[in-house]
């Protein structure tokens, strides 16, 4: 259990069932509450439900890719300020750009590891986001 992630809401966009399963593992682990959705509309509505902390959105999604979900969430003032992190299994200069053009504040590489989803975390690990 990690002091700092506990009670942190976290979104998982993935759709891919390993990369949600294994992001609910780890993160579970460290004592945060995950939120799963397997594509961008999901998400949108699971967004409003549950205001996670911090979400992460995998870039390549069927339906509503990960820049666009990025940006709709951005572009809601409630959330606005809410961190998100993209996930993508290239490491490129253009996706990160991309990445950040749409509002994203990190960059994840896939396959992560439980050391690198928490490291990312730990940046905005702040519930509640009571320090906005």
């Amino acid at each position: 259990m990690d002091e700092n992630l506990q009670k942190l809401k976290v979104m998982v966009i993935d759709d891919s069932n390993t990369i949600r399963k294994s992001a609910e593992i780890f993160l579970s682990g460290a004592g945060c509450q995950v939120i799963v959705a397997e594509d961008g509309f999901a998400a949108l509505a699971k967004i409003a439900d549950h205001a996670p902390d911090v979400i992460f959105c995998d870039i390549l999604m069927p339906r509503l890719d990960g820049y666009q979900t990025c940006a709709l969430i951005k572009r809601n003032p409630r959330f606005a300020q809410t961190p998100v992190i993209m996930l993508s299994s290239k490491d490129g200069l253009f996706d990160r750009a991309r990445g950040r053009l749409a509002g994203s504040d990190e960059h994840l590489t896939k396959p992560f590891t439980q050391e690198s989803l928490l490291a990312a975390l730990h940046k905005y690990a702040h519930p509640t986001h009571s320090h906005r």
